[in-house]
């Protein structure tokens, strides 16, 4: 079993000398799986996916029973009335919302956690840490096969470090990859039946959704930002001192919530542009809090105070982005206030909280004693280049553990979010996951156990490729709009690389999926080769150097084309969009050389 330092919790009885507790033997089911009449629709589907991975590890069917009793072997699935009379000690009704109990006693499991998701949550952690199942992909999981299965004694407490989690990737939007996951974010999809997750009324950049120019300037350019002397309704922001328009966006905020009764957060956040208000009164309370973030903090606690009264379970997310991110000097946020910091301008080559990273780990240090509820939106891919080598990820996992030595609530993971196919999406999604659940774990034995199940022999090589492009990048500041021409992208470290990938492809030769995965892989590093031929062709030349891929760039193109197609049958394997802009692979391909 894992062990989570930070996050386990032990229930203080004695496991030593207690039996393995046997579920399945020589492929007949040994256990019975109870759940109670009063089980939540979440805690009932959580039996049901319990009884049908257990087949599929062990071959053996599991009988699902509702019942108030349990019989002497028994999988007990939620906080019912059983599992309350064999398990008194468990304080059921102190658990968390996504607390989770795994517990064993006289031939009995105990798989329980709070409302709504944390017996769902009991069962994914079991089959995860107990059973060996890893769901890496929507498409690829592993089941290991065990017609005999067994665990030895349990006796654990454990709640994700993270209240707020969310890979956000294309290749990860799926509810079910995501709650297996442990992921509970506005875009994960999950329905209430199994569990939902987190829901957002306005998710970023509500300013001009909360009050649009085009119905608002004309009457009340007061409600606007004054830049330059002048009232702008135009890439630019709120006056938001003006007490008039404070009680107006009360009032949209309310018409919102009122719209979407289910939200559990309302954004109420700076449009994605500069253009802060300049008005007397602005400027008098960010000169006096040394920032910008002096008048968006003091309206967004505003609105959080209004809000409270009808809405006492909904908190106000705000930015600290770009020029509000710096910390106000006085100024804390409400309980009901969250502040969402973003690492934007970072350099995401080197942890964050590295020297070259040193303002953003002093505004996390700042925010963390002015927020009780601070969330962080970081940026984890190349937003110009999703089909780009973007070697950021050994530090996924020291960035995630310096979030939590600082107290983060909540962390957003902007990802490649607009189509399959972008540089290592696979890996980031899951390895993020893994670690916004437990960020004690270990990054790199995370990364490596991804290679090898998702892309079987090849995975050691396409490791090797991580530490080659890791290496080549030292000391280079990456950001989250790196070009094609960065100085890890030069034709010595790309030759290597594309060596690495040619040798992975003829490790998985004869297997279509694990081929499949690999090819996509590879579009990365020969998206650079496409993107730079004429510079790499003279870069060779002056090495005195093989040319490592075929001499003419259309035969290359068309190979790249050909996978970036996709296979039928595997949708993951289309590539439809290769940066945010829009860019598609054929329009790619027709703007260079030909």
């Amino acid at each position: 079993m894992k062990t989570n330092c930070l996050i386990l919790l032990f229930l203080g009885l004695s496991t030593a000398n207690i039996p393995a507790t046997v579920i399945a033997e020589h492929g007949a089911a040994r256990m019975v799986i109870v759940t109670d009449p009063a089980a939540t629709a979440t805690e009932a589907y959580a039996a049901r996916e319990l009884a049908a991975t257990l087949e599929q590890i062990t071959g053996a069917a599991f009988e699902v029973r509702t019942n108030t009793a349990a019989p002497a072997h028994a999988i007990l699935v939620g906080p019912g009335t059983a599992a309350r009379a064999l398990f008194k000690e468990v304080p059921f009704d102190k658990l968390g919302g996504e607390e989770l109990v795994m517990r064993t006693r006289d031939g009995r499991l105990l798989l329980a956690g709070g409302r709504p998701r944390g017996t769902l949550y009991a069962v994914s952690r079991f089959l995860q840490e107990q059973c060996g199942v890893r769901w890496w992909t929507p498409w690829a999981s592993r089941i290991p096969r065990h017609a005999t299965l067994r665990v030895g004694a349990l006796n654990v407490r454990e709640k994700p470090a993270f209240e707020y989690r969310e890979p956000y990737w294309f290749t990860a939007l799926d509810a079910d990859w995501q709650w297996h996951n442990g992921c509970n974010g506005q875009f994960s999809g999950i329905p209430q039946d199994k569990g939902g997750h987190i829901r957002y009324a306005g998710f970023v950049h509500t300013f001009y959704q909360l009050v649009p120019p085009r119905e608002y300037f004309s009457q009340h350019p007061e409600w606007f930002s004054l830049v330059t002397g002048k009232r702008e309704g135009t890439n630019a922001q709120l006056c938001l001192t003006n007490p008039k328009l404070r009680d107006f966006v009360v009032q949209r905020v309310e018409q919102r919530l009122r719209e979407s009764p289910e939200a559990d957060i309302v954004s109420v956040s700076q449009n994605d542009c500069s253009g802060a208000c300049e008005c007397t009164n602005c400027r008098a309370l960010d000169q006096a809090e040394g920032s910008h973030s002096g008048t968006m903090l003091a309206f967004a606690n505003y609105v959080a105070g209004q809000i409270e009264p009808e809405f006492p379970n909904v908190a106000v997310d705000t930015l600290a982005y770009q020029y509000t991110r710096k910390p106000p000097r006085t100024l804390h946020a409400r309980p009901n206030t969250i502040v969402r910091l973003c690492s934007i301008e970072c350099n995401f080559r080197a942890p964050l909280d590295d020297a070259s990273n040193a303002r953003f780990a002093d505004d996390i240090r700042g925010w963390a004693g002015h927020s009780d509820r601070l969330y962080i939106w970081d940026y984890v891919t190349d937003f110009a280049h999703y089909v780009q080598p973007h070697p950021n990820w050994f530090v996924l996992g020291p960035n995630l553990r310096f979030f939590q030595a600082h107290h983060v609530k909540g962390v957003f993971e902007e990802g490649a979010y607009q189509s399959y196919g972008s540089e290592m999406a696979e890996l980031r999604a899951w390895v993020l996951a893994q670690l916004l659940w437990n960020p004690q774990q270990d990054d790199r034995a995370l990364i490596r156990e991804f290679l090898d199940g998702y892309y079987g022999k090849a995975g050691g090589t396409i490791w090797r490729y991580l530490t080659l492009m890791h290496d080549a990048s030292r000391g280079y500041n990456l950001k989250c709009y790196s070009p094609p021409d960065a100085p890890f992208l030069q034709f010595k470290s790309l030759a290597a690389a594309e060596k690495l990938w040619r040798e992975a492809e003829s490790e998985v030769a004869g297997d279509p999926d694990l081929l499949a995965r690999v090819r996509l892989g590879h579009l990365a590093v020969r998206y650079v080769w496409l993107a730079r031929w004429d510079a790499l062709k003279r870069e060779c030349a002056a090495a005195h150097a093989q040319w490592p891929l075929p001499d003419w760039f259309a035969e290359v193109a068309t190979q790249w084309r050909a996978v970036a197609a996709g296979v039928p049958g595997r949708p993951w394997t289309k590539v439809t969009q290769i940066n945010e802009g829009g860019l598609t692979p054929e329009r790619f391909l027709s703007g260079l050389r030909q």
